[in-house]
């Protein structure tokens, strides 16, 4: 398998130097030359499959030869070694709850599986790997987790100041030893922008040997597609879920987008946002225009130009009807999804974080307009990590985990940055 640029002026490169490089050198996000179609008998024997077998039969088209195979399935089992279940909340909607792994957030996943190919590829590197990385919230903890003590790596860690929850920003700047983490008087998109102008610097990945840990690098997108596989393998259904995403940059939907190009069953697809609507607005008028995020209660998903978004549009050949007819788009306000968590609270005893609450709104809207079909919807962080928000929905404390209670307890380290580049330049120059 072979990375070509979207940009498309860079040479095709292979798995390892796309992860490694995480971007290619004229910008672009790296894409596969062709999308590999799942094995004949694999859907038929999905149900006997586990996690990390799964894994393995996603993956391994995508690594080629990168990684021998028995090392590609050690890092595959580490990478799904906690459980995805998907858990009925109603007749008709069913949670694939990704919340079990270190960091509570689904993110674990692809966070995970990189860090374990960085650390085999970096195994022989005289010079240490610098993983740079934005976030919105939960990208930056799990990053962090996955990375914590690798050899020969370092991890730094943009998140904007005060538009993160005090759980995220605990895991992002807690830990110490080879995470740093900069905390950006700005938003996320200002974030985002200064780690693509640092892949952009050429003095500086001369001094520094530089990779992202986003889903912008295919080593934490790819993976994704694994928890869509293993949904499926748990549906009791004969017809094919519609599944919700909660969408903020659209590597998570755009994982499952790229299951389902490899044959993977599902009826439709939801674009479940917030505030942030540019992938839902592009999808009414087939005219897309960035914007600037806004802060919500979904604070993962306020992205307002979604790197992700290119991706989508290569995967279906930049035909809008095709993409149109497959995706739907929602905007949901935070008043729903207070009114969401209440109400689903209320009748059914099911808690659901601010994202997954805004997936569930679409979801159900949806479903009321097609009523012979069920839905999936991801719920992609653990309600604890949004306590004000959850508690203020349903009147009831949510019990803290007892690994998060000894994390919040450790002193935060983090250093204020501008969002500057300039200043980004200068943290990572010394």
């Amino acid at each position: 398998m072979h990375y070509y640029s979207l940009n498309r002026q860079s040479e095709p490169v292979d798995f390892r130097t796309a992860a490694v490089a995480g971007q290619a050198p004229d910008g672009g996000l790296y894409f596969p030359e062709t999308i590999p179609r799942f094995p004949a008998d694999f859907l038929a024997q999905l149900p006997h499959l586990t996690s990390a077998e799964i894994a393995l039969t996603v993956l391994r088209p995508y690594v080629g030869t990168s990684i021998p195979e028995p090392e590609l399935a050690r890092i595959c089992a580490e990478t799904v070694d906690f459980p995805l279940p998907v858990v009925p909340v109603t007749d008709r909607i069913s949670a694939l709850e990704l919340f079990h792994g270190p960091t509570l957030a689904f993110k674990d996943v692809g966070a995970r599986f990189m860090s374990r190919c960085l650390g085999y590829f970096s195994r022989h590197e005289t010079r240490p790997v610098t993983v740079l990385v934005a976030t919105s919230g939960d990208t930056g903890g799990a990053v962090a987790s996955g990375f914590l003590g690798v050899p020969g790596v370092e991890v730094v860690i943009l998140y904007p100041q005060g538009r993160v929850s005090p759980v995220q920003e605990q895991q992002l700047t807690a830990l110490g030893q080879n995470i740093r983490a900069l905390e950006v008087r700005g938003n996320f998109d200002d974030c985002q922008r200064l780690v693509k102008q640092a892949f952009r610097d050429e003095a500086l990945r001369q001094r520094r040997q530089l990779t992202s840990a986003n889903s912008i690098n295919v080593a934490r997108w790819l993976p994704q597609q694994v928890y869509y596989v293993a949904a499926l393998a748990q549906w009791p259904h004969a017809q094919p879920p519609v599944v919700a995403v909660p969408s903020g940059n659209f590597g998570n939907l755009c994982a499952g987008l790229l299951a389902y190009a490899s044959g993977l069953p599902v009826a439709h697809f939801v674009a479940a946002c917030n505030q942030n609507d540019a992938v839902p607005r592009y999808l009414q008028s087939g005219q897309y225009a960035a914007q600037p995020a806004v802060a919500t209660l979904s604070n993962a998903m306020d992205v307002g130009d979604p790197s992700n978004f290119g991706r989508m549009l290569e995967l279906f050949g930049h035909q809008y009807p095709v993409l149109r007819e497959l995706l739907s788009g929602y905007t949901v306000s935070d008043a729903d999804t207070t009114a969401t968590i209440a109400r689903v609270f209320r009748e059914t005893g099911y808690v659901l974080d601010p994202h997954g609450a805004v997936a569930y709104f679409a979801l159900a809207d949806y479903l009321r307009h097609h009523p012979a079909q069920r839905g999936l919807l991801l719920e992609t962080a653990h309600p604890v990590k949004f306590p004000a928000a959850v508690e203020d929905a349903t009147g009831q404390p949510v019990p803290v985990p007892a690994e998060l209670a000894d994390l919040m307890r450790q002193p935060k380290q983090s250093t204020l940055l501008a969002p500057e580049y300039d200043a980004l330049r200068a943290y990572l120059w010394e």
